[in-house]
C-alpha cells in the first residue's frame, strides 16, 4: 500500500527530505505522496521514514492503493533499477 498525507498536515517540511524515493512533494495546500513512487520505504528501511518523523501523525495507509510487501519490493527494484 502506498501512503497518503491527510489534511492535518502542518507543512513542517520534515517528511519530504526523508523519502528515499522522492515520492513526497508539496501540493496546492499540503504535502502529497505519489503512490507510483511510494514503496513505504520497503527496500530502503525497516519502517516508513515519513511516518517516523511526522510530528502530527498525518501520514496514513492509502486504502485506494493496496499493495503486498512483494509488490512493494518489486516497485522498489523497478525504481532503483535492480
Amino acid at each position: 500500500m502506498a501512503l497518503l498525507i491527510n489534511d492535518e498536515c502542518i507543512n513542517c517540511d520534515v517528511c519530504e527530505p526523508e523519502c528515499p524515493n522522492e515520492a513526497i512533494t508539496m501540493g496546492d495546500e499540503i504535502y502529497e505522496i505519489d503512490p507510483n513512487l511510494c514503496t513505504e520505504c520497503v527496500g530502503h528501511f525497516d519502517a516508513e521514514q515519513c511516518i517516523e518523523v511526522c510530528p502530527v501523525d498525518c501520514i496514513l495507509v492509502d486504502p485506494e492503493h493496496e499493495e503486498t510487501q512483494d509488490e512493494l519490493m518489486k516497485k522498489f527494484k523497478t525504481l532503483t533499477g535492480e
